[in-house]
């Protein structure tokens, strides 16, 4: 009778770990799934100190992973896993010292020692952070099945502040923002503390995110009162565990708002006095608190410039206010003020001035390109050219241009090629990433941040796919140097599964998802050209009576019977001039210019010859038609999926990517079909023929304002 009880509990596990169960998403790439016991190491003891928060972590998931019903087997060998810092005296026995100093606090060792049948494993670290770092390194690899009982790793993180942007606001909502509500709920706080919370920091903290910023840039005075700072107290607490510090955005009118002073100009003593006192404040209710984002003088939110100051000025008043606490200002370069100069200028324009003025604890924030976000832009030329000043990049995560939700675009190749860019500024292989890391400058702190894409939809992102973009800003954040294609590989392992025949074709899709939304968008450099206000669908002929220029789509692509594109050469804005040699020759050269960026500099003939000896007119029509046909790839692709993913997800997934499909067959026909007034030219007849009428197209009027 027990040989019987124990082959039916076996059955039992074995059935439960074959079965898809239905998923919602909501353990994002943290699901320890139950495996196969010969695909676990061979610990057979695990030890470490139970009050910190990375061995519980382990223990807790490693409960989950091993699987509480399956046998335990005769071991021949004694594994022990040792999880410590260099206060418990085996670790120091084992790793030297000096190593792990030489690592920091928020490095980490993974290393297997001994031989025979005696051997252990040790995750360690100088510092509580990084023993958490490690840990959760440990279980990516147990998660992929990359685990093996010889294990030789040392890490670091690239950045040291490594940090999420929620551009949520107050009263919930998120502005930019595609999968619910804010998750902070500040009406229900201090009386119910969400639960999410903890969720949200264990998984910022499995990435190595080490800190947040909890509201929007454009910012209410609101969030400094004491009611809400009592609130942000609470929050604080629930994500200090996992070494994640709070940052908060602030107006910078505050002191006139909520201090009833005159103004709030940064010169004025009253108003230098305000901030000091209110970081006070801030610091005895919140002792770890990170500092303050600032967006000022940008699209009307207030400034220094209102009072004839500068950015410097704004930013070290500021600053000084921190530094006794050892806070940090970081000042957003994202400035957008009507001006009769190319847009793309108007960051290098206003900073570049003002480069070693700024005080040691401010970062300027500077957007990867210098527009807004766009589906392809040039890095901004701020990166590399400003070396006096610490600049930090500033990702998108949420896809405010990229199709919100609906669409599945996996943004780490995006990235790659940003942090990859090389500025040529201090020489050959000065990319934005070693400009921006301490590799090239040395600055008393490095860092990069990302716009969280995070809501209280179950799957935290909007689309199951977009949780990837979340993941990939994390490990890119801690190492740069990752390829998008190791990612993509890591999440999916621990997202969905390790099995090769989907592991292979999933990876694939991703990787060429991004430079498919590209071409059915904006291919060749086009930039700029979505709906009025939301940015989701395309709207190239968008003429708003009374709005700014470079509101509108015209002032970007500037199409005309001659040609198309925005001329920023020597001979037109010049925007060229602010990328050093020889990149700045590269660009201004349509003869040399990338094609990928061919319109964003140059406005091109439609009969100009490309490189592959097609007009540039039949190349942005085949750009556009096999953006459509890749998006049906993806289809065909994600069907034959169905029998490696549990129903709730495949029919998610399968759902968007219809969404996807039928809108990239929208911005294909109003882009071809409205180009086309200007081009006279057919659309190569090989090609797929527009479904809509452009004048049906025109009308479409999208109600999206439930998004911001």
């Amino acid at each position: 009778m027990q040989k019987k009880g124990l082959l039916l509990v076996i059955s039992l596990c074995l059935a439960a770990i074959g079965q898809l169960n239905a998923e919602d998403g909501s353990r994002l790439w943290l699901r320890f799934q139950p495996q196969e016991f010969r695909s676990l190491p061979s610990f057979t003891h695990i030890r470490g100190d139970a009050s910190s928060v990375a061995y519980s972590e382990f223990q807790h998931a490693w409960q989950e992973i091993s699987g509480s019903c399956l046998p335990e087997r005769g071991r021949e060998t004694e594994h022990t896993l040792l999880i410590g810092t260099l206060k418990e005296r085996q670790i120091r026995r084992l790793i030297k010292g000096h190593e792990l100093q030489e690592l920091g606090r928020e490095g980490y060792i993974i290393r297997t020692t001994g031989e025979g049948s005696r051997r252990t494993t040790v995750v360690a670290s100088a510092g509580e952070a990084g023993l958490l770092y490690g840990v959760y390194h440990l279980l990516r690899l147990i998660q992929t099945g990359s685990c093996h009982d010889s294990l030789a790793i040392s890490e670091q993180p690239r950045y040291d502040i490594r940090i999420l942007n929620h551009w949520d606001n107050l009263n919930g909502t998120v502005e930019r923002g595609y999968a619910g509500h804010s998750i902070w709920q500040w009406d229900q706080l201090p009386l119910h503390i969400s639960p999410l919370y903890k969720d949200y920091a264990r998984a910022n903290a499995s990435v190595g995110i080490n800190a947040t910023v909890l509201n929007n840039v454009n910012a209410t005075p609101d969030i400094l009162t004491r009611g809400y700072l009592e609130k942000v107290r609470l929050i604080a607490n629930e994500l200090r565990p996992y070494h994640i510090r709070v940052y908060l955005s602030i107006n910078f009118s505050s002191p006139a708002e909520l201090g009833g002073l005159e103004n709030s100009d940064p010169l004025n003593p009253e108003v230098e006095q305000w901030w000091k006192r209110k970081a006070d404040e801030i610091y005895q209710i919140i002792p770890d608190f990170g500092g303050f984002l600032v967006k000022a003088n940008s699209e009307g939110l207030p400034g220094p410039q209102d009072y004839g100051r500068s950015h410097a000025e704004g930013a070290n008043m500021l600053a000084d206010a921190l530094k006794p606490h050892g806070g940090i200002v970081m000042w957003r370069a994202f400035v957008y003020n009507p001006t009769e100069e190319d847009r793309a200028k108007q960051a290098y324009s206003e900073f570049m001035s003002l480069d070693g003025q700024f005080r040691d604890n401010v970062i300027i924030q500077v957007k990867n390109g210098p527009v807004d976000f766009q589906p392809r832009e040039p890095f901004s030329p701020l990166f590399g050219a400003m070396q006096q000043t610490a600049l930090m990049p500033e990702l998108q995560i949420t896809q405010e241009y990229l199709g919100f939700s609906n669409h599945l675009v996996y943004l780490a190749t995006q990235w790659k090629e940003f942090l990859e860019s090389d500025t040529h500024c201090m020489g050959e292989g000065s990319t934005v990433a070693r400009s921006t890391d301490g590799t090239l400058l040395t600055h008393p702190l490095t860092a990069i941040a990302g716009v969280a894409n995070i809501g209280l939809d179950a799957n935290w992102s909007g689309h199951h796919f977009a949780q990837s973009n979340w993941y990939a800003f994390g490990r890119l954040a801690w190492d740069h140097t990752l390829t998008a294609e190791e990612i993509a590989e890591e999440w999916i392992g621990m997202t969905f599964t390790t099995e090769p025949a989907f592991v292979d074709p999933v990876r694939e899709m991703m990787l060429n998802s991004w430079e498919t939304a590209v071409d059915y968008m904006m291919p060749l450099g086009l930039h700029h050209i979505f709906a009025w206000d939301h940015h989701y669908g395309p709207e190239p002929w968008c003429d708003i009576p009374g709005a700014r220029p470079d509101w509108l789509p015209p002032y970007y692509h500037n199409a005309s019977e001659e040609g198309i594109g925005f001329d920023r050469s020597t001979t037109g804005s010049d925007a060229v001039s602010q990328y050093c040699a020889p990149l700045s020759e590269t660009f201004n050269n349509p003869a040399s210019c990338p094609d990928e960026l061919l319109l964003w500099f140059h406005h091109i003939p439609w009969d100009h010859p490309m490189q592959n000896g097609r007009t540039l007119w039949d190349e942005l029509c085949y750009r556009y038609d096999g953006g459509v046909q890749q998006v049906r790839a993806f289809q065909k692709v994600w069907d034959r999926m169905e029998p490696y993913v549990d129903s709730e997800r495949f029919r998610h997934v399968q759902s968007r990517l219809r969404i996807q499909s039928r809108d990239a067959v929208w911005w294909k026909d109003a882009c071809l079909l409205y180009f086309q007034t200007f081009s006279g030219k057919p659309i190569p007849y090989d090609i797929e023929r527009p479904v809509h009428e452009l004048e049906e197209l025109k009308k479409i009027k999208l109600d999206l304002k439930h998004h911001n």
